[in-house]
């Protein structure tokens, strides 16, 4: 049993996330900070150079004549000048609007109206397009900051480029050494220090209000859970708009640790090999679709490789079970276990550059196998749980007690109770100042006596372990009166189909319940290949009847786990995947489950029509 987590912490948080960094740098001035790509070459940046970057930054924004709490837009993917922006506009006393880079035109001028920005950063030609595509939201900006030069010819009248404000503020440091210091001083801890807009599965997003303390309290509550350390290499691809990669940001200021930076979703595992990081945080698409690309690859090769694989993940699996209760590893087994680490088990580490102490899965639940699988080979994944509303971080597994199917103990200095429907209730300095300019909305987000309501729905052991049980909203009630936790459904598909990329499971008001798939389109077109398919599209190959026996066979041992209520008794392969870009997925890789319904509900409707008994 892990001992009591420490919490005198609280006693001595820094008021501001400014102040963090001023800490850090007088910690650690030369340790490395960040990692990033420059004309392709991974190039570090220090401690006490990041510094600087950002007091060029804050010191330009105060030249332009930012005020405390003034939003700043920014529009941008994940990059270091992300971060070197968000950073100077909080070091400045401003607040950070954040606008995913795939956010549409439309969207993307109603967060800025709605939020009032005075300021936009984008980061190149394209996304100022989308401000130009809404002259009226452009007219009330006061200047446009572009991050990357624009190509010849494209007109950007009236911006500045990021180079000439870190310019402005270099012009006014050397008139006024103090003046990114005063400004800094002045943030009180309950200051506006983000706007993070919900992704708006239903009707416009709504902007939630975090401040300076709930920033400063993630960091330093994670770092005080002891498992993240300063010589960590952290590789951060995750989108810096959403609350998952600005929580990674303040533990990095809390502990000290380094982090490589690309936010090109493709390049993540290419990127692991080169950049051998110790942690990473991402959605469980990663890792699910990672497990389904090791399976298919490994069953495709067939023969004593597929049998070797099969063997060391049983074994694996056995070795696991018995460690975890204390009980004796006979001789044999661990012999080999050991044989089957050398010969299988270290190349599914080495896919993600050998050095991974141990990954952090968020954002949405992972399927407990998967990760049981995962830590047969070595590698631990560790859930976490919380919300845009709760500054990201809620509850957050441990290496050193972690249990699999959870999400962790409550964040320490925070607390944590189960209301009607088992809805979990969260109070701590994490919790939202609210949503921006929307007072009803906030005051239907909180308890009466003041605890934050999550819409989710779990269950807390003897020991603080949380376990997610499903969004309330989400459940299904059959017209026969049975509950159906479609989440729990769909991740048992998932781990059982390697082909799988997602699974939608509807049957609310209805007498069963029925499923939309979403294929792999690499591990599908691969298998079909193998399969003497050829290279047929996506769309095609998924209405042949070789793939449809193929999935039916899934579904098959899924509903043979299920009870009958659960089955499923009729569904469907989508004729695409789900993605950002077409509006199926959240840019953290949730999918929107409501976006989805309604764009299918003829053919979910279709799967109702002929009666099934």
């Amino acid at each position: 049993m892990a001992q009591p987590i420490d919490t005198r912490f609280l006693e001595d948080l820094p008021p501001n996330l400014a102040v963090a960094l001023r800490r850090r740098v007088d910690l650690t001035p030369d340790a490395e900070a960040y990692r990033h790509l420059v004309s392709g070459s991974w190039t570090s940046v220090t401690w006490r150079e990041a510094a600087r970057d950002v007091a060029e930054v804050a010191a330009g924004l105060l030249a332009l004549g930012l005020a405390p709490e003034d939003r700043v837009g920014i529009i941008a993917g994940t990059r270091y000048e992300w971060i070197l922006c968000d950073l100077g506009i909080l070091s400045a006393g401003g607040a950070t609007t954040t606008v995913y880079p795939t956010t549409s035109a439309d969207d993307a001028a109603y967060i800025l109206d709605d939020a009032d920005c005075r300021f936009v950063v984008v980061e190149d030609a394209a996304q100022l397009e989308k401000l130009r595509a809404h002259p009226e939201t452009l007219a009330g900006i006061e200047q446009v900051i572009m991050m990357d030069a624009a190509p010849a010819g494209t007109a950007t009248d009236g911006t500045l480029s990021l180079a000439a404000l870190r310019e402005r503020g270099r012009a006014l440091l050397e008139q006024d050494a103090a003046s990114v210091t005063r400004a800094t001083d002045a943030i009180p801890p309950d200051a506006l220090a983000t706007l993070i807009y919900t992704s708006g599965t239903t009707g416009r997003p709504k902007g939630v209000r975090l401040t300076q303390r709930a920033w400063v309290y993630e960091g330093e509550a994670l770092k005080a859970l002891g498992f993240l350390r300063l010589d960590d290499l952290n590789f951060l691809w995750l989108p810096m708009s959403h609350s998952f990669g600005k929580v990674i940001l303040s533990a990095q200021l809390a502990v000290g640790f380094a982090s490589a930076i690309d936010g090109r979703v493709e390049r993540i595992i290419e990127n692991l090999a080169v950049v051998k990081p110790t942690f990473m945080g991402a959605a469980p698409r990663i890792f699910e679709k990672a497990y389904g690309r090791i399976l298919t690859t490994i069953e495709a090769e067939g023969g004593v490789k597929a049998k070797l694989f099969r063997a060391a993940f049983a074994a694996g699996a056995r070795y696991d079970r018995l460690t975890s209760e204390g009980a004796k590893v006979p001789l044999g087994l661990r012999l080999r276990h050991g044989l089957f680490d050398r010969l299988v088990f270290r190349k599914v580490r080495e896919r993600f550059g050998g050095r991974v102490r141990f990954f952090i899965s968020g954002s949405a639940p992972l399927n407990q196998e998967i990760a049981e699988w995962f830590h047969a080979a070595g590698i631990l994944i560790v859930e976490g749980y919380g919300l845009t509303e709760t500054a990201a971080g809620a509850f957050c597994g441990r290496p050193v007690d972690n249990k699999f199917g959870t999400v962790g103990r409550a964040l320490p200095g925070s607390e944590v109770r189960l209301g009607e429907d088992g809805e979990i209730e969260l109070r701590g300095p994490h919790i939202m100042a609210g949503y921006h300019n929307l007072p009803a909305e906030t005051a239907a987000a909180f308890t009466p006596d003041g605890w934050l309501r999550t819409g989710d729905q779990g269950s807390l052991d003897a020991e603080g372990f949380l376990t997610i049980t499903g969004r309330l909203k989400d459940l299904i009630k059959t017209s026969g009166g049975k509950i159906v936790v479609p989440g729990s459904v769909e991740a048992a598909f998932k781990a059982l189909c390697p082909y799988a990329s997602q699974i939608l499971v509807f049957g609310d008001g209805h007498p069963y319940c029925v499923a939309l798939i979403a294929l792999d389109p690499d591990a599908i077109a691969a298998w079909g290949a193998e399969n003497g398919l050829g290279a047929k599209p996506y769309a095609e190959l998924v209405r042949t009847p070789e793939v449809e026996a193929l999935v039916g066979s899934y579904v098959e041992q899924l509903n043979a786990r299920l009870n009958k209520w659960e089955t499923i008794k009729r569904w469907s392969i989508l004729d695409a995947d789900l993605a950002i870009d077409t509006g199926g997925l959240t840019p953290s890789m949730k999918v929107k489950r409501g976006v989805v319904e309604r764009a299918e509900r003829t053919r979910i409707e279709g799967l109702y029509d002929t009666a099934v008994g």
